[in-house]
């Protein structure tokens, strides 16, 4: 199992939170603000530069507003595509 910040599986992860941003019409400075960070947080992890912990993970989804369990599912729906 690949743990670096760079493999497909994480760069994935990445790609679909900025996909879900965009969805929900938020811009990276909006998201930040909700979250109480600044947007070079949701740039460095939006662009892989930055791994996210689950806490984090949890509280973006909820942002972006969808539940963590069914980010998941879409990770692993995407996942089974490949």
């Amino acid at each position: 199992m690949e743990k670096s910040i760079y493999s497909a599986e994480y760069q994935r992860v990445c790609e679909l939170l900025r996909e879900l941003r965009h969805e929900a019409g938020l811009t990276q400075v909006q998201v930040a603000e909700r979250l109480g960070v600044p947007q070079s947080f949701v740039s460095k992890y939006e662009s892989g530069q930055r791994r996210l912990d689950i806490i984090e993970l949890e509280h973006i989804t909820e942002v972006l507003g969808f539940n963590i369990a069914r980010f998941l599912d879409l990770m692993r729906k995407n996942r089974t595509k490949e």
